[in-house]
């Protein structure tokens, strides 16, 4: 393994996996160090790309650009490694009262490009319990974040691109303008691509991070179809193995990284009231999300520390803004190409600068 390269990377989640991807294309040397965990917020996630957000409806921010770019990227990277890493799945919204189905018929003239009533509304007797109709959200797509990151992986460790342990910051120096070193690696930039561990990152700890826990439950439903996306209060999302992840939480206040039994409790008792179908549990996962308060990533070098940068704060778009912003940043480093101010990292100068 080489001890000098261009970039370091910390984390291979879907940020730090898209931005060693962009770099690799344009012929950069990099390592990306990343301690094996079988949880993370990355490998946890649906991987659904929605269009649309919330109780009322609405257009998720920057999505008509996000979209078709996601579609062509992920195609992209899947040749790439030759395996299908995304596809086509429309989310089918069960509304659970007669208010939510007239909120949502309302949008509909509204947010005619994503909503639409399924002409075969009455197709999915068999498999749900639902008396207020159902809402179509198209297109949404589903990427198979397994696969994406297993297969990146084993590339990098192929390139020897990798190194598999915890990154140790304390081993971080800085003093030289040029480079930054590591153990006995140099590299002229360190960029930051660790979730929700970022959060106590010594150069980024005052970023307006809002870290919350989310859950899933992955089931054998063997008769329901793969064809969509299911939702009602939960939603039921086709996973790896011909697997179904059922989730999620938004946990604002938590003691612990564990999977609870009242979550579990929680999906079971939705699912006998909604599900027809039998089903049997094999799995109750749980994770961090790289959260904050504004909503929109940090991407971006430190106003004052320009060899050290950052490309997180995802959320729970993960699977959009991931892609689109590594390389945004990617062409930032490469050409000095400017990055959006709503997600630069240069707006936080006044809080980093403490």
């Amino acid at each position: 393994m080489d001890k000098t390269y261009d970039y370091i990377i910390i984390g291979q989640g879907i940020s730090g996996t898209f931005l060693s991807w962009n770099l690799m294309n344009a012929g950069k040397s990099i390592l990306v160090i990343d301690e094996p965990r079988p949880f993370t917020a990355s490998k946890v996630a649906s991987g659904v790309i929605n269009p649309v957000t919330g109780r009322r409806i609405v257009r998720t921010w920057m999505i008509e650009t996000l979209l078709p770019f996601a579609l062509d990227v992920y195609t992209k990277l899947g040749n790439e490694l030759k395996v299908p890493i995304i596809s086509k799945k429309n989310i089918l919204d069960f509304h659970p009262t007669p208010q939510m189905m007239l909120a949502f018929k309302e949008r509909l003239p509204v947010e005619s490009d994503y909503l639409q009533i399924p002409t075969n509304e009455n197709d999915y007797e068999q498999y749900f319990n639902y008396y207020f109709g159902v809402g179509e959200i198209n297109p949404c797509y589903l990427i198979d974040l397994n696969i994406l990151l297993s297969k990146w992986r084993k590339k990098l460790k192929e390139q020897n691109a990798l190194l598999e342990e915890v990154f140790d910051i304390k081993q971080l120096k800085t003093q030289d303008s040029e480079y930054i070193t590591y153990n006995e690696i140099s590299a002229q930039k360190i960029i930051f691509c660790d979730g929700a561990v970022g959060a106590d990152n010594f150069y980024f700890k005052l970023l307006p991070y809002a870290k919350n826990k989310g859950q899933a439950i992955i089931a054998e439903i063997p008769d329901l179809p793969r064809t969509n996306i299911f939702k009602q209060g939960i939603t039921i999302v086709p996973w790896q193995d011909n697997l179904w992840w059922i989730g999620s939480t938004y946990e604002w206040d938590f003691i612990d990284l564990n999977p609870s039994p009242e979550f579990r409790n929680k999906v079971e008792q939705q699912l006998k009231v909604w599900l027809k179908l039998p089903y049997k549990i094999v799995n109750h996962i749980a994770a961090e999300r790289p959260a904050n308060l504004e909503r929109r990533p940090f991407v971006g070098l430190h106003p004052l520390h320009q060899n050290i940068g950052i490309l997180n704060g995802m959320g729970t778009k993960g699977c959009s803004l991931a892609p689109y912003f590594a390389q945004q940043f990617a062409e930032h480093l490469i050409k000095g190409s400017p990055i959006n101010p709503l997600v630069d990292v240069k707006r936080f100068t006044k809080i980093l600068s403490r």
